[in-house]
């Protein structure tokens, strides 16, 4: 099963475009985020220039598959304590302060890379200042150990010291999970030790969705009433940063950098 996870040399190219592609719409939506915005306005901004590149919004009609009410965005548009998957609305509108999350998937020449990033709309309060930081310095933690022949072990212990030091809490419930040929493959990639899931080592020609999720208190999490937003049981901030990242025979390449 796990040579399944390999992706040939053709798919690789396509799947760096795909990132490269990617990451310049997310920079785009970044730029556009700033407090009286509406997240409905920036998920037209994302359709619509994943489109303007020749790609498909994966994210859009996902879940009709297995009967769940089809997403009805190409982003999800995360604020403060939603953890993922938020649904970009017309009345919801970029506040002062805010923390936002923007998660991203495109299919590009048959190949699918997946991304996120934060950002702090406006003033930059000092707690939404440090879950950034801790989540963006845990996922860099975990992507140091990465190479042909690191473990699953290995990665989760290095993101999770970073965010325990913090004080702060590794969602469970939601993981990382290989990526390129569709949006979820397998396997699944926590974030915190001690998960139960498959143990395995990461291959060269691996390519994975590495997505810490942070949370400022308990990494307990509720789903909303919209059936897709999942936020923190406590009300408090949540962090989630994303890379589509290649294994490599001795290191890792980010497919989808900034």
């Amino acid at each position: 099963m796990a040579k399944q996870w390999i992706k040939t040399e053709e798919e690789i190219r396509a799947l760096r475009e795909s990132g490269k592609r990617l990451a310049q719409i997310v920079e785009e939506l970044l730029e556009s985020a700033m407090p009286g915005v509406s997240t409905g306005a920036l998920g037209r901004l994302a359709e619509a220039r994943i489109q303007t590149v020749g790609g498909e919004p994966i994210f859009k009609g996902y879940g009709k598959a297995w009967g769940a009410p089809p997403f009805p965005a190409a982003v999800c548009l995360s604020l403060n304590e939603e953890v993922v998957h938020g649904i970009p609305r017309e009345e919801r509108v970029l506040a002062d302060g805010d923390l936002l999350k923007i998660d991203i998937g495109m299919r590009y020449r048959g190949m699918v890379s997946d991304m996120a990033r934060m950002k702090i709309i406006g003033t930059e309060r000092p707690e939404a200042k440090r879950i950034k930081a801790v989540t963006e310095a845990a996922l860099e933690a975990g992507m140091v150990t990465l190479a042909a022949g690191s473990s699953l072990e290995l990665y989760a212990r290095a993101v999770e010291g970073v965010v325990k030091a913090a004080g702060f809490s590794c969602v469970r419930d939601l993981v990382g999970h290989g990526v390129g040929r569709e949006l979820h493959e397998d396997p699944q990639i926590p974030n915190y030790q001690g998960s139960g899931l498959p143990q395995f080592h990461f291959l060269a020609g691996m390519t994975v969705a590495l997505e810490p999720m942070v949370n400022q208190g308990s990494h307990q999490v509720r789903l909303g009433p919209d059936g897709w937003t999942f936020l923190t049981q406590d009300g408090t901030l949540s962090g989630h940063v994303e890379n589509t990242v290649l294994i490599t025979e001795h290191g890792y390449e980010i497919l989808t950098a900034l």
